[in-house]
């Protein structure tokens, strides 16, 4: 097995190879300047490969970028095989990257979060205490209350 840094480095140059062969290399008109490279992982034995991508666009726009990549995975794939100068190639697996899909769900619960403290605050701004502004006894007052009884 390899080490950890070894795997780091094959990853990062795998996004980077595979990042400029979608960008000049790959004629295909469904991946052009949609897919952004996001993320690589390999194993620790350096044989398989995932790539992480992201598609801006509607739903058909990712089908076809995901299509796309599986045409362009075998020309992707030598061209990492020529920059990396390892004895065996990593397999590359596609895969559509959740990220945005996350981001916008914690969008989303952040607005309604800031809309039901909005809620809130106008609430008690009209509100008034429950009893006296001070609820606390201060050291005199016993005195008084005894003595008017």
């Amino acid at each position: 097995m390899a080490d950890n840094a070894r795997a780091k480095r094959l990853a990062d140059l795998i996004r980077e190879v595979v990042a400029q062969k979608l960008q000049r290399g790959v004629k295909d008109p469904r991946l052009g300047t949609h897919v952004t490279i996001t993320d690589t992982r390999v194993t620790g034995d350096l044989r398989e490969a995932t790539v992480f991508y992201t598609v801006y666009g509607d739903d058909e726009d990712r089908a076809s970028a995901a299509a796309g990549l599986e045409s362009a995975k075998g020309i992707l794939r030598s061209e990492v095989g020529r920059a990396a100068g390892t004895k065996f190639t990593p397999t590359l697996t596609f895969v559509a990257d959740a990220l945005p899909e996350n981001a916008r769900t914690i969008e989303d619960l952040l607005d309604k979060a800031r809309a039901s403290d909005a809620k809130v605050r106008e609430a008690s701004s009209n509100a008034d205490y429950a009893g006296e502004a001070d609820p606390y006894r201060k050291p005199g007052e016993d005195d008084e209350d005894t003595a008017t009884e």
